[in-house]
């Protein structure tokens, strides 16, 4: 009876919750707040990444994107990018998950360049986390009691362990709403980038990645071309079009904010 009364009661402030786990500051202010992004430039130091056609590596040409794109969004009023690496150096993914759950960002980008066996595949792809890759790293936080103060605004870490139905629904929750901001970022992004190229896929897809994995934070994954491809290894290290790639995640970036605004 008490787990059942228990479940009703989440449910019914579960919206609340949800919203000021993404939104801590509607409880101390109605003032507009900065919005952080991360920008995750793959690979870096040892870990090159795909080495594709005229020896261009992949660690060095989204590090270029990376920083235009932190560039733009840095000039904007209201919008705070930050770097997982500005440099040509190695960061670990659970790394750069963590400065981002440091950072408190609001959104997570990562960015990369595709490869295939097939040279002649080309096009962006765009990523969110899939369900299985969030099952898996719901399971992970349940298990390590650590990571219970970090979901958000909501301390599970004051939930006992006989609690354990309460956290898995608090995380199910965050990472479905994650999950779905997400989906709806992608989304824009695509419509703006088959502007500037050819996709490769046509829908934002969903993956495992470790990189997308924060519970509460909305993160995508951009493959902004494929390396492996002869032609399109030279657009992705021409800094005008790294420039043209980069103003279109921003505008993208932008658009959702319009649409979907943070308070």
């Amino acid at each position: 009876m008490i787990t059942k009364f228990i479940k009703i009661i989440v449910l019914f402030m579960m919206p609340f919750l949800v919203f000021a786990a993404h939104h801590p500051s509607i409880v101390k202010t109605y003032k507009p707040r900065r919005v952080i992004i991360v920008i995750d430039a793959g690979h870096g130091g040892k870990d090159s990444g795909t080495i594709g056609a005229h020896d261009i590596k992949e660690k060095d040409v989204v590090l270029a994107i990376a920083k235009q794109l932190a560039d733009l969004l840095n000039h904007d009023l209201g919008i705070r990018a930050k770097l997982t690496r500005k440099g040509d150096y190695f960061v670990t993914l659970r790394d750069r998950l963590k400065l981002a759950r440091k950072s408190k960002a609001d959104f997570f980008i990562s960015i990369h360049a595709d490869s295939y066996l097939d040279n002649h595949s080309s096009g962006v792809s765009v990523y969110a986390l899939s369900q299985r890759g969030a099952t898996s790293e719901a399971a992970r936080w349940l298990a390590n009691r650590e990571n219970y103060s970090e979901l958000g605004g909501i301390n599970l870490g004051k939930l006992d362990q006989k609690n354990l139905q309460l956290r898995s629904l608090l995380i199910d929750l965050s990472q479905t709403a994650a999950i779905n901001d997400s989906v709806k970022l992608g989304d824009i992004l695509l419509n703006l980038l088959k502007k500037v190229t050819n996709l490769h896929y046509p829908r934002i897809e969903q993956a495992p990645f470790v990189v997308l994995k924060s519970p509460d934070i909305p993160s995508i994954l951009i493959e902004t071309g494929f390396i492996s491809n002869a032609d399109e290894a030279l657009k992705l290290s021409d800094k005008a079009y790294q420039n043209q790639l980069a103003t279109a995640l921003h505008d993208g970036i932008h658009l959702y904010l319009k649409k979907f605004p943070l308070i």
